[in-house]
């Protein structure tokens, strides 16, 4: 496996396609309201991301029709914008922004609370950021990505979830995706070994029930099978000697 170590001048142009990509999920992040609709959200997304001179990494890849991935409730991830899809009070929305830019990549998402939502809403959307953070704090030269993938899902059990199998992160830079693969379950002590200067994305999807998960007809959309509310957190890292650097900033919640 080819996995990439970034110095100088590429890891000096991801940092500025993570920090637009940050600043874009920033900017959908201060808009959202009941009312508005997953299409506003994906207009936003290409309206910020012109406006920094970057182009939307996942408008066309593999043919996906949006610039941004809008993941409402019980959808898991890749939920694509509609016209025909509102907001209401009490729902959750993960907002995946990845943008291009000089040639590089940045990718974020986020999950946040449209309203007052219920308990079971603000567990899953907490454990989730959790679990990411928890993958982040092992992150450093010299450890196996299985001691990655058991810290998410440790906690993910711990507090009663799940953590999706099928979807995981993925290297990062002059692609939107490439290697290695990160997974966010695991066993400690496995996996290949993280080297300084890898960027890879942190971002366990995180059920509220089981792990399973169905694709509906339009081919992108993925959801909980049984019908679970899913969160999701995700940053862009590069592995450092000493641990790492988070390369998109955080992104404040909506209450």
């Amino acid at each position: 496996m080819n996995i990439p170590l970034f110095k100088g001048q590429e890891l000096e142009r991801i940092r500025r396609a993570s920090e637009a990509a940050a600043r874009t999920l920033t900017h959908v992040a201060e808009r959202l309201t009941p009312g508005i609709t997953t299409a506003d959200i994906d207009a936003w997304v290409r309206e910020d991301t012109a406006r920094r001179q970057g182009t939307p990494s996942q408008l066309g890849y593999k043919g996906f029709p949006a610039s941004v991935c809008t993941s409402r409730n019980q959808v898991v991830c890749h939920g694509v914008p509609r016209a025909d899809e509102q907001l209401g009070l009490g729902d959750i929305i993960n907002v995946d922004v990845t943008t291009c830019l000089e040639g590089y990549h940045g990718d974020c998402s986020a999950t946040f609370c449209v309203g007052e939502v219920s308990e079971d809403a603000r567990h899953i959307v907490d454990v989730a950021r959790r679990c990411r953070d928890a993958g982040i704090a092992v992150l450093r030269h010299g450890v196996r990505m299985g001691d990655v993938g058991a810290a998410i899902d440790e906690l993910a059990r711990a507090e009663g979830c799940s953590v999706v199998e099928e979807f995981g992160g993925h290297g990062i830079g002059r692609s939107m995706h490439g290697p290695p693969q990160v997974s966010h379950v695991g066993r400690r002590g496995t996996g290949i070994t993280l080297r300084s200067g890898m960027v890879l994305t942190i971002e366990p999807m995180v059920n509220l029930g089981r792990p399973d998960i169905r694709i509906l007809p339009d081919g992108w959309t993925v959801v909980t099978a049984d019908g679970s509310l899913s969160a999701q957190f995700e940053h862009t890292v590069l592995i450092t000697r000493d641990g790492c650097e988070i390369l998109t900033g955080p992104v404040p919640p909506v209450t």
